[in-house]
């Protein structure tokens, strides 16, 4: 299939994906839009040429907690969502961007300003009133893109929040692999490239897998940085852990037609 049917493809999608968040949202209950997320999800991982695994997973919350991530790239927010529906901090330029931006302020996504100090102080609090009544959120910490190969610092200001609601943390780590097995950049946004240059490379890249592992739940302490630290940590262990040549069969569960299956 040529890429520009392709990307035709995709933009169908995004508008009956618009259709959905504008017509049948407004009527849904909540587990009805968690549903239609997840599989609109899905399938836009599909026409970009990539499937799920998800290893862990029975170590998920589903109330309650803050999601901290490695961050590759723009689609990580559709792999996290097809993996589970959860609403994201995001940088504010993103609310600009032509449909994408459109859904991620109607899927109750929190902008942030990142050079404003005072911003960050208002994020905080409205990410540990959330987290108080039982919401999830998700955070992409390194505060940037990576190419995936290394995980970098986190930034421990986000990390208040469940310090303050009393909330635990869930790491996941996400490793996007090639068709022979290898870790591949091709999702990677990161440098000067454009958003149309990263789909571009990503379609042309060949059939990827997305994986994502769940890492165990911490709890919040006193101390953001050590929390910070601790979950910086659970994920660079589990980024080495599906990078290793695994010894044994493990326990995954890809997504596939909407069904969870054992595989390797």
């Amino acid at each position: 299939m040529s890429l520009f049917l392709r990307k035709a493809r995709l933009l169908g999608h995004l508008l009956r994906g618009a259709w959905t968040v504008g017509v049948r949202f407004p009527r849904a209950t909540p587990e009805a839009r968690h549903a239609m997320n997840r599989a609109w999800s899905l399938r836009m991982l599909e026409l970009c040429g990539m499937k799920l695994v998800v290893h862990n997973d029975a170590a998920r919350l589903d109330a309650g907690a803050l999601v901290v991530s490695n961050h590759i790239s723009w689609i990580d927010i559709y792999v996290i969502n097809a993996w589970r529906p959860t609403p994201f901090v995001s940088k504010a330029e993103i609310r600009h961007w032509p449909l994408i931006g459109w859904f991620a302020q109607n899927l109750d996504t929190v902008f942030i300003e990142r050079e404003k100090r005072s911003d960050a102080r208002r994020i905080m609090h409205e990410l540990a009133a959330r987290l108080e009544r039982g919401e999830l959120m998700c955070v992409f910490p390194e505060g940037t893109t990576t190419d995936g190969f290394a995980i970098k610092p986190f930034h421990a200001n986000m990390f208040q929040a469940p310090v303050s609601a009393g909330k635990p943390v869930q790491p996941i780590c996400i490793l996007y692999e090639d068709a022979q097995g290898r870790q591949s950049a091709a999702p990677a946004y990161i440098d000067d490239v454009s958003l149309k240059e990263s789909l571009d490379a990503l379609l042309k890249a060949g059939p990827i897998t997305a994986h994502v592992y769940v890492g165990e739940a911490i709890e919040p302490g006193e101390d953001r940085r050590k929390l910070a630290a601790r979950a910086q940590e659970a994920v660079g262990v589990a980024l080495e852990a599906m990078r290793a040549p695994p010894a044994q069969p493990e326990t995954a569960r890809q997504f596939e037609q909407g069904t969870w299956v054992s595989t390797r």
